[in-house]
């Protein structure tokens, strides 16, 4: 496939409601600010524990920024790791990684990738970097895995070594197989990201069921789970649970939903936004160790519209979200802006919206939301994945049948 680089849209793209005030590099929140949200929400009767939570002051950017499609004809693609160079490695929800280069074209499927389940919210999934990718070329990625029990699914991740020549994956092992396995194709988290310490994060979803939902508060298992790995699958010694008999050593923050967001940001610290339920999308700080509350602590409430039996939006022993969007955003995909082509977004947390369609902009000060907003609006597509390449610009997938490698750059 070749798909020429085409320049779609011009300018800044629009934005809900007006700008917050600058207080040095950071935004200032106001009183007298316009909310960046303004309709009803879904889950009703559950105010935010302190002012700020939700629905923050609208920002705009004042950089132009034009929006490039670099390929499209991608099926389902879900995630976009760049490459040293300027090319792009691109991962196909039906299992087929492909590199995209920088002039928009889209190589033949790398071959070595494991089988996928394809069905529903399965497949091919994320893919990182080894952090010493230029001298190892290893590549990791998560992936829906068949369980000895065919009925039963989870979500492993593998790793190989990329051929000089590019075509496949070499000395390829599965590292890590979420336990136990279930029936159900939903919620398989599977965001990967290597920290400041050199291990391996990776996000997991509890599986969507009443049964492996409430083991999102047990430590025995990976449902709903953050998990610390050594680049080899191996277990550190300081992870949090390491030593308590009879929990799944792997595990580093627990109560979690559905995890398809994490990021590192320059201070190191893990940053995570989780799918909630409907009206509880929720950023999260995470710390070591720590209890989200999934499913026991929820802004949101059930898809029929009723609350959650036994559910509060506080608990003690539970972690409040930084941050949480009612309606949802469905987030997948996260990138702090490091980068010298957009200078005003340096320390930004961007985000993929799903079924809102959009990227969504967060801007944080001492750990706090003061400023959001909402790009490319007018396309509505559905952001699945957002990185940041080593030429300063943003880089999306969209996650559809005819799916697009989008390029955010300056003006």
């Amino acid at each position: 496939m070749r798909h020429p680089v085409r320049l779609i849209s011009f300018g800044i793209l629009a934005t809900l409601g007006s700008s917050a005030s600058f207080a040095g590099a950071a935004l200032a929140q106001t009183a007298s600010c316009t909310p960046i949200e303004t309709r009803p929400t879904t889950a009703a009767g559950r105010p935010a524990a302190h002012p700020g939570q939700t629905r923050t002051c609208a920002v705009t950017s004042r950089t132009a920024f034009d929006v490039v499609v670099v390929a499209e004809g991608l099926e389902h693609p879900w995630a976009v790791e760049p490459l040293p160079g300027g090319d792009l490695l691109v991962t196909e929800k039906p299992g087929r990684m492909r590199i995209v280069s920088a002039n928009g074209r889209v190589g033949d499927p790398i071959e070595g990738v494991l089988p996928v389940v394809y069905r529903v919210q399965g497949g091919l999934l994320d893919v990182a970097l080894s952090p010493s990718f230029e001298n190892d070329r290893t590549i990791y990625w998560s992936f829906t895995e068949p369980r000895p029990d065919s009925s039963n699914t989870g979500t492993s991740v593998a790793r190989g070594v990329l051929s000089q020549d590019r075509r496949r994956l070499e000395q390829v092992s599965v590292i890590f197989r979420s336990e136990p396995g279930h029936r159900l194709p939903g919620h398989f988290g599977s965001r990967l990201v290597f920290g400041p310490d050199g291990m391996l994060y990776v996000t997991l979803g509890e599986r969507f069921s009443p049964e492996s939902r409430a083991r999102a508060q047990q430590v025995d298992n990976h449902f709903g789970k953050i998990v610390r790995i050594r680049p080899d699958g191996g277990i550190p010694d300081d992870n949090p649970f390491v030593s308590q008999g009879g929990a799944a050593r792997e595990v580093w923050s627990y109560g979690h939903r559905n995890v398809q967001a994490a990021a590192f940001d320059a201070e190191g610290r893990l940053w995570e936004i989780e799918h909630g339920p409907a009206g509880g999308d929720e950023l999260n700080l995470v710390q070591k160790g720590k209890n989200y509350g999934w499913p026991h602590a929820t802004y949101g409430q059930d898809y029929s519209g009723k609350p959650y039996p036994n559910t509060t939006t506080t608990r003690d022993g539970t972690e409040q979200p930084v941050y949480y969007w009612d309606p949802v955003i469905a987030p997948s995909g996260a990138q702090f802006y490091s980068g010298s082509a957009f200078p005003e977004w340096r320390g930004n947390l961007f985000i993929g919206g799903l079924a809102s369609a959009r990227l969504v902009r967060v801007v944080l000060d001492n750990g706090h939301v003061v400023g959001e907003e909402h790009l490319l609006v007018d396309r509505r597509p559905r952001v699945r994945d957002v990185r940041q390449g080593p030429d300063g610009a943003l880089y999306l997938v969209t996650d559809q049948q005819n799916g697009e490698l989008l390029k955010l750059v300056p003006r």
